[in-house]
């Protein structure tokens, strides 16, 4: 058995901690076979090498988060020991990854992946800070982008959500619809707004918009603008030109996430205009820390016939292109 002594300078105790020492009990009983002690400022871990060199890169990770947001909290905990013992086991997580609640919506339901890809979207953006994740109507990419960003803030690792999606429709002209911002866009962002209202209170969701927190806004609205310490969502991102998709990733900021959802199948604009998102894949696709997932009708979530639908579509489209 070998020792390893971490010292804590400029933190409060109590609040890295926990109350009663909470925290390293909680981080203890994830570790069972070392032991992990606190005595003044110094944390000391005492086990097996490898259950040190992972203790150790927790606490780490758990001092970062404390100098960054001022607070630690349980979840916060989780979240870290999640992330190494993720790392650890590898490919085969994405099982454990399906069984983990991403968080608790407001009916006290737990939201968690459904399927495969629904949880390799989960690990991509856990590791990686840009993500596209691409898809047919109801396999639940949007959704869990959501989730993960409503985490994501609740955990205060960001100060921020910015949603966003082309009006199309509207060719981003939005003036001649009646009623504030607000009222123009909302009829393209429902989707957000649902799930939104599944994952927070709505008084919270209404303080959080009057106050910036969660921003809900179109495309065009991106620009100019630098986002830092925020999770941002684009969403049907296959109805953006090439230069709003380059406008929209040169705006991520310091410690911020992207997650980039669309299909290609359902491309709206004019027919000689090429689309921002297929421009993307194929300029981006050697670039580190840039992931893609594509889901298919295997993970469609919604009624049963919406799976079978989809490959029907699906197999007309290849007996046309097939098509002398």
């Amino acid at each position: 058995m070998i020792e390893k002594i971490i010292t804590l300078e400029n933190i409060s105790l109590v609040d890295f901690l926990g109350a009663e020492n909470s925290h390293i009990k909680q981080l203890s009983s994830a570790f069972p076979t070392s032991k992990i002690l606190s005595r003044g400022n110094e944390i000391r871990i005492q086990g097996q090498t490898p259950d040190i060199l992972k203790i150790n890169e927790v606490i780490n990770s758990l001092i970062e988060h404390y100098n960054k947001f001022g607070k630690i909290t349980s979840e916060n905990i989780d979240e870290y020991l999640y992330r190494s013992g993720r790392e650890q086991t590898g490919e085969e997580t994405l099982e454990q990854i399906r069984e983990e609640v991403i968080l608790y919506g407001t009916k006290g339901f737990g939201i968690k992946p459904r399927t495969q890809n629904q949880a390799l979207i989960v690990k991509e953006c856990m590791e990686n800070d840009l993500v596209f994740a691409l898809g047919p109507a109801g396999t639940g990419k949007t959704y869990i982008a959501v989730a993960l960003a409503v985490r994501a803030l609740k955990n205060k690792q960001i100060k921020k959500i910015i949603i966003t999606r082309p009006a199309v429709e509207a060719g981003e002209n939005l003036g001649f619809l009646p009623g504030d911002l607000k009222e123009k866009v909302d009829p393209y962002l429902r989707p957000i707004y649902d799930a939104l209202d599944d994952m927070i209170p709505s008084e919270k969701l209404k303080f959080y918009q009057e106050n910036r927190i969660i921003e809900i806004a179109p495309l065009a609205y991106m620009r100019g603008r630098t986002l830092n310490d925020a999770f941002i969502l684009l969403d049907e991102a296959q109805n953006t030109t090439p230069m709003q998709m380059k406008m929209f990733l040169t705006r991520m900021g310091a410690n911020s996430k992207v997650i980039v959802t669309g299909d290609q199948s359902q491309v709206d604009l004019p027919t000689k205009q090429r689309s921002g998102l297929a421009d993307a894949l194929r300029i981006l696709k050697d670039v580190d820390g840039i992931a893609l997932v594509e889901l298919d009708a295997k993970d469609v979530v919604r009624h049963r016939l919406v799976k079978a639908i989809i490959r029907a579509y699906d197999k007309s489209e290849k007996a046309n292109n097939n098509t002398p």
